[in-house]
């Protein structure tokens, strides 16, 4: 199961920006035993969210799926917002932060990270 971003993933991550802001969304499935290792992650990670000027705007647990064939449901959700693809990029390049990926690594059956982009103002 994908964990963690590959090569390809990044580059096209690159070539595909549109410029600006964006959220990313993040739905992980925990390995057994695995939430404190992630949460162990997710306090090393704060600061340099923070230097990136990156903005946390929602963290969950999954819960009931209205909607979700067997097997889709996630452990938890987080959506943070990045000032840009290159801080993010930044961020995750950084080397003292990859000191510590392998927490997030180690946490994970199977994850998503996908960006999104805004949809224009209706009228």
């Amino acid at each position: 199961m994908a964990v963690d971003p590959q090569g390809t993933d990044i580059q096209k991550f690159i070539q595909e920006d549109p410029g600006g802001p964006l959220v990313m969304l993040n739905l992980v499935r925990f390995k057994e035993g695995g939430r404190a290792s992630f949460a162990e992650y997710a306090t090393a990670v704060m600061p340099f969210m923070l230097k990136a000027g990156a903005q946390p705007l929602y963290a969950g647990d999954g819960s009931t799926a209205l909607v979700a064939d067997p097997g889709q449901t996630w452990d938890a959700v987080m959506l943070v917002r990045y000032p840009s693809r290159a801080a993010f990029l930044e961020m995750v390049g950084d080397p003292e932060y990859q000191r510590f990926t392998h927490l997030r690594t180690a946490a994970l059956h199977e994850a998503v990270m996908q960006a999104t982009i805004p949809w224009a103002a209706s009228p």
